[in-house]
């Protein structure tokens, strides 16, 4: 199976910040770092880092940050044969982390939303049925990549985040995995509890796998057949924002090799658990064998 992530890229500002910014409020910030980032960027590090081979597609807008975030794909372990450039500004972030480590993301798109059905077929052209896509919510393309590859016989794995309206009006229905967290499952669902997810997927949605993030308390998994828990693990929480996207990474990156789901799920929650102990987005994936290594004590609920 080849893995390809055709996803957004974008350069984070973080700032270092007491508390989060109030409406009207102008206060200093204690530090400020760039990172590369953007969920498309961070999802295909931690997929190269747990091992998988990676292709990833997008535009990185102009020239100097698209040889930025080529050279560190590559660095990564990531395929970059598919990534684009143009005169279009990057993508980028502003991130507030506050002094519990929690943070908040303004979003501009940029390049990412200068994807043509021309560029998506032109990549898709180089995969086969049985190969895996990996979205998020992050391009303009999304509603086509996923009715263009589910045309191609391919598996194609959905973060909607940041989940918007638009994700009701998307195909989900052809969709191989869905992974979201709690905040995004209840919105979608309109359920508030484990065993309302559990129902409303299997009556709407029973061909989906799903993974639903539920923070401290763990991660869930739904299929037609099971519904699994897994708990998260003890770590001190510097930085949480690219937690979701390293999990989603380790977790399609076991998925991608055959692991069983509760192996998936063991590694995607402990790769998720250092990733929040280190600065940084796409910077915190740890890699498998840091992961396999590491021992981390499950966190009683």
């Amino acid at each position: 199976m080849k893995v390809l992530n055709f996803g957004s890229l974008n350069l984070d500002y973080i700032y270092s910040v007491d508390t989060f910014l109030r409406p009207g409020e102008t206060k200093s910030a204690e530090g400020r770092q760039t990172f590369l980032g953007g969920k498309g960027f961070n999802q295909s590090v931690a997929l190269a880092r747990a091992g998988v081979p990676v292709f990833h597609a997008g535009n990185a807008g102009e020239r100097e940050s698209a040889a930025a975030f080529r050279e560190a794909l590559l660095q990564a372990g990531a395929d970059v044969t598919f990534l684009q450039d143009g005169a279009e500004v990057c993508g980028h972030a502003i991130i507030q982390v506050d002094k519990n480590g929690q943070n908040c993301i303004l979003i501009f798109h940029g390049a990412n939303y200068h994807i043509s059905q021309d560029d998506v077929n032109r990549v898709l052209d180089h995969f086969a049925a049985g190969d895996m896509v990996v979205l998020q919510n992050e391009i303009n393309a999304t509603a086509y990549i996923i009715e263009e590859a589910h045309r191609r016989g391919m598996q194609i794995a959905f973060n909607p985040s940041p989940y918007d309206e638009t994700i009701r009006r998307l195909p989900l229905e052809k969709l191989s995995w869905l992974i979201l967290n709690e905040v995004e499952v209840q919105d979608l669902s309109g359920q508030e509890c484990v065993e309302g997810y559990v129902r409303w997927f299997r009556e709407n949605f029973p061909q989906l796998r799903v993974v639903v993030t539920l923070g401290s308390r763990g991660a869930l998994y739904i299929d037609s057949q099971q519904a699994l828990r897994h708990p998260s693990y003890q770590v001190q929480i510097v930085d949480t924002t690219a937690a979701g996207d390293v999990f989603t990474g380790f977790f399609l990156a076991g998925q991608a090799m055959g692991r069983p789901v509760e192996e998936s799920m063991q590694l995607a929650s402990k790769a998720a658990g250092i990733s929040v102990s280190r600065k940084g987005s796409a910077a915190s994936a740890p890699t498998l064998q840091e992961v396999l290594e590491t021992e981390l004590k499950v966190l009683e609920q």
